[in-house]
């Protein structure tokens, strides 16, 4: 009788850590699927994990490093990775995430910003949403409509493949229409583009990256 106590004990264990497993492979997509960049430089490599003072990363450069890498004329790509990472080092420090996004959103107000400004300042502010919410975290991107701003910086740009995958990313839980169109031309244009075509193949939640975007988030 015991035994089988114990058996039912192990499996109800074993059940339990691979839930929190998965729940946790398949966390928020702007900030658990790192993003293939190639040789192209960006921040310092960081893990889900991190915590303030547990790396060699001083928080106070990151508005400065970030924006050094966004203003180089760098691939979306490369942006969209660069903005993931900043997202996690921000997290640790409110002031840091505040001052991060605030710069980002003025170089996106000039005059003369570029589309790419619009596009970072919106897939940061999604980034933001996705990494702090609940748990009490005061979250500074909250009411700023991130996609909005990436629409804008697509209809300006013209369709740039990259920038569709990017928004692709941030309506994978809708609007679908939106979203379904994005997928369509990231598609097109990875014929032309192996670096997102290599991102499009790659694994995320125990699929390709194609496979979740045409399938889209599963309806609550």
């Amino acid at each position: 009788m015991n035994s089988h106590r114990f058996s039912r004990l192990a499996l109800a264990i074993i059940a339990l850590v691979l839930g929190f497993s998965n729940a946790a492979f398949a966390g928020p997509p702007l900030i658990c699927h790192a993003i293939e960049i190639g040789p192209a430089k960006t921040l310092p490599w960081v893990d889900l994990n991190y915590r303030k003072g547990s790396g060699s990363y001083d928080l106070d450069n990151l508005t400065r490093d970030t924006l050094a890498i966004l203003d180089s004329n760098a691939p979306i790509l490369v942006q969209m990775e660069t903005l993931r990472r900043a997202t996690i080092y921000a997290r640790q420090d409110k002031q840091v995430a505040k001052q991060l996004l605030v710069q980002l959103h003025v170089r996106a107000e000039r005059s003369d910003a570029k589309p790419d400004a619009l596009f970072d300042f919106g897939y940061l502010a999604e980034a933001y949403k996705q990494w702090m919410m609940g748990n009490g975290e005061s979250n500074p991107a909250r009411g700023v409509d991130g996609y909005g701003w990436a629409k804008r910086a697509i209809a300006q740009k013209g369709s740039d493949p990259q920038m569709e995958f990017g928004a692709a990313m941030i309506t994978l839980a809708g609007p679908e229409s939106e979203h379904k169109h994005h997928v369509e031309q990231a598609m097109a244009g990875a014929k032309a583009d192996p670096l997102l075509a290599q991102n499009l193949a790659s694994n995320f939640r125990k699929q390709t990256m194609a496979s979740l975007l045409n399938e889209g988030e599963p309806k609550q």
